[in-house]
C-alpha cells in the first residue's frame, strides 16, 4: 500500500480530535472504516502511530514524527486547490509564506478586507520561503533571521524590517523552579534536557553557541516545535520560543537573562508595491500580539513596533 493524501488527512484528524469516533465523524466516514485505514497505514510505516485508550487516542513518538511531516503536506495541498480554483475564475489571490508567528491570524484577518481569501504556506525554513518568492511561487514572505546567521536573500527581492531585534524567550514547565522568577539564567537550565528544531535556519547553531558561551552542555533533543511544546508541558524538556508565545497552565514563558538570543523579523517581496500593500496590516497585527504578552510588553520599546 502506498500512502495517499487521504491517509495523511485521516492521521491529522485523529490527532486533532483525539478520538477515532470524532475523527470519523469529521471526515464523513464510518469508525470501522477509519480504524481499518489506520491499521493499514501503521503496517505500511512499521509501527503504532497512536496509543488507543478509553479516554481517546494520543500520538506515539512515531506518530508525532509522521504528523510533523504530514501537516505541512496537507496544508500545501489545500493551498494548491484554493489557488487553482481562484485561477480558474480569474481571481487575484495573495500568496503568503511565513515562518511561525502569533501575528499571522491577525494579519490574515486584516488582509481579507482587501483581498479574497489569501493562501498561506508555512515553512520552518526562512531561506526556503525566500526562494519561493524569488521563483514566483509566493507573493510575499514573513520570516525571521536568527542573529549572527544571515539569511540568503535572493537577488532582486525587496525586504522591509518589521522588528530589528526580537528577543527570544524560553518555554519551561510551569512547576520548574526557575519559572518562579520573571527572568531565567541559562545556568538555571543546565540540568534540563533541551529540544531544538534543526530545520529552522540558524537556530540550532545559535543555541549551541549560546550554551557554549554560558559554559553549559545540556542534553539536547532534535525535533519540531509542536512536539517540543507537548514535551515541555509534561516536564520532559525546555525550549526556546518567541516572546509573544502565551504561557499556559502547564507551561511558562520567561525571558533569558541579558536577552542573549534574538531574531530580526523581515517581510520580503519582489516589488516595493507588494511590500507596501501588506506591510501596514502586518505591523498592526504584530503590535496587537506583542502588547498581549506581559513580559514582552514591559521589555518592548514602542518605537520598535510601528503603530497602526
Amino acid at each position: 500500500m502506498e500512502l495517499e493524501v487521504r491517509h495523511l488527512r485521516a492521521l491529522c484528524a485523529i490527532a486533532d480530535t483525539g478520538s477515532l469516533h470524532r475523527a470519523a465523524r469529521h471526515l464523513g466516514v464510518s469508525q470501522p472504516s477509519l480504524s481499518t485505514q489506520l491499521r493499514r497505514v501503521e503496517q505500511e510505516l512499521g509501527g503504532a502511530l497512536f496509543v488507543r485508550a478509553r479516554t481517546g487516542c494520543r500520538p506515539t513518538p512515531l506518530g508525532r514524527l509522521v504528523l510533523s511531516r504530514a501537516r505541512p503536506l496537507v496544508t500545501e495541498l489545500r493551498s494548491l486547490v484554493t489557488e487553482a480554483r481562484a485561477a480558474a475564475v480569474g481571481g487575484r489571490q495573495l500568496r503568503i509564506g511565513s515562518t511561525a508567528s502569533r501575528a499571522l491570524a491577525g494579519w490574515l484577518r486584516r488582509l481579507r478586507r482587501h483581498w479574497q481569501e489569501p493562501t498561506l504556506h508555512m515553512d520552518v525554513s526562512a531561506n526556503a520561503l525566500l526562494r519561493m518568492v524569488a521563483d514566483g511561487q509566493l507573493d510575499v514572505a514573513f520570516v525571521h533571521e536568527v542573529e549572527g546567521f544571515p539569511l540568503r536573500v535572493p537577488e532582486g527581492l525587496r525586504t522591509r524590517v518589521l522588528v530589528e531585534r526580537e528577543p527570544q524567550c524560553v518555554s519551561l514547565p510551569a512547576d520548574h523552579p526557575a519559572a518562579a522568577r520573571p527572568v531565567v539564567h541559562l545556568s538555571d537550565l543546565a540540568g534540563d534536557r533541551w529540544m531544538i528544531d534543526p530545520a529552522v535556519d540558524g537556530e540550532w547553531d545559535a543555541v549551541r553557541r549560546l550554551l557554549h558561551a554560558a559554559g553549559i552542555s545540556p542534553r539536547v533533543l532534535h525535533g519540531d516545535y509542536h512536539t517540543a511544546a507537548s514535551l515541555v508541558a509534561i516536564g520532559e524538556v525546555v525550549t526556546v520560543c518567541q516572546p509573544t508565545s502565551p504561557s499556559r497552565p502547564e507551561t511558562a514563558v520567561r525571558r533569558l537573562h541579558g536577552d542573549p538570543l534574538g531574531v530580526r523579523l523581515l517581510l520580503a517581496a519582489r516589488t516595493e508595491s507588494e511590500l507596501e500593500g501588506v506591510y501596514p496590516d502586518l505591523a498592526e497585527a504584530y503590535r496587537e500580539v506583542a502588547l498581549q504578552a506581559p513580559a514582552y510588553r514591559e521589555w518592548l520599546d514602542q518605537d520598535l513596533v510601528p503603530g497602526p
